[in-house]
């Protein structure tokens, strides 16, 4: 398996917990950037990506007896365990349809932003989409933490056309499993419509569930704009672990994908061996509590697909 976690910026709207599952199996040869978090084992792990949050803002410092967790209501032993920012694999999913022309200057701003506050050692890419999806890097670069190459393919194309959503989604989770981090993340910046993807959304949700990915989506649009979808944006984020943000002006996307980037670097990673036995899709529940805190939201994915045939386990 890679090393550390991904990362997915997708221009759109959408949020809630993050968890990143895989199933290690060959030996890998030991990575050499400092601070990864890697895991080796040949048993099935489920990998969860963690945010705790109290009344005061994000929550560090726990350790591994602080938290629970559970399958299908069952307790599950954790172990694993890392309170640590690690890198990540990033990708930037941007909405070019003609509908985004006028809020475009703010959107790259605020993905340049998110760049900026991530860790300095994650590996990053760009899908644009508008009638289509395409890699904004240069073929011969599947991904970069340069930040003149990465703004330059946010700023490849013009927005027009319509909007092509899910086909972006689809690319995008493609390239995450070309990714050197154990962790994935997408945040989509948009507004959840989409109107001419090949791609359906019943395949996007499944391919998500058998995915890395954490996504975090940003949604993008006018109070009466026909082509919004807020529900797509809750869902790929709600099931995935990750966040959903709905700015009222597009001049909140900067602070909204900073703060999006802050949330990356300060979850927790919790990992343990799902059982063979039971149903093809999981149910998870993590809770956590510490002295001083109060109550704690802990936001994770809460559900995943177990592959029994392949030997392997899925995320969902």
């Amino acid at each position: 398996m890679p090393s550390s976690r991904h990362v997915v910026f997708i221009a759109s709207g959408v949020l809630l917990l993050g968890t990143a599952l895989f199933v290690a199996g060959t030996p890998q040869a030991p990575q050499d950037q400092p601070g990864t978090f890697t895991v080796r084992t040949t048993s099935r792990l489920v990998l969860l990506d963690v945010s705790v949050k109290d009344k005061s803002g994000f929550v560090s410092g726990l350790t591994k007896d602080d938290f629970k967790v559970y399958e299908d209501g069952k307790p599950q032993e954790i172990s694993q365990f890392a309170n640590k920012d690690v890198p990540v694999t990033a990708g930037l999913v941007v909405d070019e349809s003609g509908s985004m022309r006028p809020k475009r200057p703010e959107v790259i701003t605020a993905a340049l932003e998110f760049i900026h506050d991530s860790n300095p050692q994650d590996e990053m890419f760009v899908v644009n989409f508008n009638e289509g999806a395409r890699r904004g890097l240069p073929d011969t670069t599947p991904f970069s933490d340069n930040i003149n190459q990465l703004r330059a393919a946010l700023w490849q194309g013009e927005p027009e056309g319509r909007t092509a959503l899910y086909d972006a989604i689809e690319l995008a989770l493609r390239q995450l499993k070309l990714g050197r981090r154990d962790k994935q993340t997408l945040v989509v910046i948009s507004d959840g419509g989409d109107n001419i993807s090949k791609t359906s959304f019943q395949q996007v949700m499944h391919d998500l569930l058998d995915s890395l990915a954490t996504v975090y989506t940003v949604g993008i649009f006018d109070e009466d704009d026909p082509e919004k979808n807020i529900g797509v944006l809750e869902k790929l984020a709600h099931v995935s672990g990750g966040g959903v943000y709905f700015p009222k002006q597009v001049s909140e996307v900067i602070p909204v994908c900073k703060q999006i980037a802050k949330d990356i670097r300060a979850r927790y990673t919790l990992g343990y061996v799902p059982s063979s036995q039971g149903k093809e899709v999981r149910h998870i529940k993590v809770v956590a509590s510490a002295p001083g805190h109060g109550s704690l939201n802990v936001r994770t994915r809460t559900e995943y697909l177990f592959s029994p045939e392949s030997g392997t386990a899925a995320t969902k």
